[in-house]
């Protein structure tokens, strides 16, 4: 199921058939040190994965993060959308590309129409975003997109300190 089209990208749900994909994506090197690591090591944990994750996220919240593909060959790339974690007040947005197709403009491109999807369709009246304090691709992105860095948090189950990021205007001490 598409999700949203933008000028080069298509964003639809991740399904079961993806999980080469996943697995491949949440092994990379940059996926671990700025994300973390998953533990999922085969096709069959990606599948879980992605029916635990991500079709469960959408089923319970109506947003995910989807697979991002090209859209002239279907190639999928990466993933960008909506994360409700129960630690922060607001869902925030994710992204995540293959190596490969970094630099390129994909993440910029997807994460604007993710926002915008977040706007127009779900109706979101605040989005938040985090990173690990040395992901500075992801904050200059973030950036790009409208958000500013507000403080730095720490976030559970280990208490890591990471950057929290808003819209301005959209202060997370209500």
């Amino acid at each position: 199921m598409n999700i949203l089209e933008t000028e080069r990208l298509i964003l639809r749900l991740v399904v079961e058939s993806d999980a080469e994909f996943i697995l491949d994506l949440l092994n990379q090197p940059s996926f671990i040190e700025y994300i973390g690591d998953r533990g999922v090591r085969t096709a069959e944990e990606a599948a879980i994965y992605i029916e635990t994750r991500f079709t469960k996220s959408f089923r319970d919240h109506g947003y995910s993060l989807f697979l991002v593909e090209l859209k002239e060959t279907l190639t999928p790339i990466g993933l960008c959308g909506f994360v409700k974690r129960d630690t922060l007040p607001d869902p925030d947005i994710g992204f995540a590309f293959l190596p490969q197709f970094v630099g390129k403009g994909y993440a910029v491109e997807s994460a604007r129409g993710v926002m915008e999807y977040g706007r127009d369709i779900l109706k979101f009246e605040r989005v938040l975003a985090i990173t690990t304090q040395n992901n500075e691709s992801s904050g200059k992105l973030l950036g790009k997109i409208g958000f500013e860095f507000e403080r730095l948090i720490e976030m559970p189950p280990d208490n890591e300190v990471l950057k929290l990021f808003v819209f301005p205007g959209q202060n997370l001490e209500r």
